[in-house]
């Protein structure tokens, strides 16, 4: 009976010094977590995004209605002297860090321009796709064109026409003045890719921050 007090005593001894050993393995492996963590958030605040074209872009007449830190898109809006509306739309489309912590080469930004005369309830609505074509140089294609009657018809059985892709090269370069000639031009372009990577990039040590305080916290 002695001996079997004794060896169950030994098995709780066994027992805790795992638990020790379990919690200070854990303790160590978070702390090398915070090192990372840390590191990665320093070297995010000292680097810049690579620069996207000509970084004196500018938003021209358009205004920045919307830049929310809490999403990725931004909005711009203009009106013309003859009640012209132009708005645009735009995020980053699938951007990720690499593993060295850099931006990966312009894959750019998806960017949707609705276009609304004055008096009409129709818009006309463009899928675009910016990016960076090197030499300080942005450019921008169109993926889609739509007329949508007014803003409550746009439902999956409207028709929206045919594939960009498909209409008649010439009425696809006169498309693409026509946005040009709306202010959709390099400068704007310029300052879209550069500022939707210093909101990511901004949004991204948000993270890093948030992650960090939640670790200490749970030390």
């Amino acid at each position: 009976m002695q001996r079997l007090g004794s060896l169950l005593l030994k098995s709780s001894e066994v027992i805790q010094g795992l638990r020790f050993y379990s919690q200070g393995i854990r303790a160590i492996q978070d702390l090398d977590l915070l090192k990372i963590l840390q590191s990665e958030i320093n070297h995010e605040l000292t680097s810049k995004p690579p620069a996207q074209g000509d970084e004196s872009g500018s938003l021209l007449d358009f205004v920045l209605e919307w830049d929310s830190q809490k999403t990725q898109d931004v909005v711009l809006r203009k009106k013309s002297e003859s009640g012209e509306e132009v708005a645009i739309s735009a995020l980053l489309r699938g951007q990720s860090f690499e593993p060295d912590g850099e931006f990966p080469p312009a894959t750019d930004v998806k960017m949707k321009v609705c276009i609304k005369k004055p008096g009409l309830r129709s818009i006309l609505l463009f899928d675009c796709e910016v990016s960076n074509r090197g030499e300080d140089k942005s450019g921008f294609n169109i993926q889609n064109a739509y007329y949508i009657q007014s803003a409550s018809c746009f439902s999956p059985s409207v028709y929206r026409g045919p594939l960009f892709s498909d209409l008649d090269p010439q009425l696809q370069d006169e498309l693409k003045k026509y946005l040009e000639a709306r202010g959709i031009g390099e400068s704007l372009l310029n300052f879209l890719l550069l500022h939707l990577r210093k909101k990511e990039q901004s949004q991204y040590v948000n993270w890093l921050q948030k992650l960090e305080s939640a670790f200490r916290e749970s030390d």
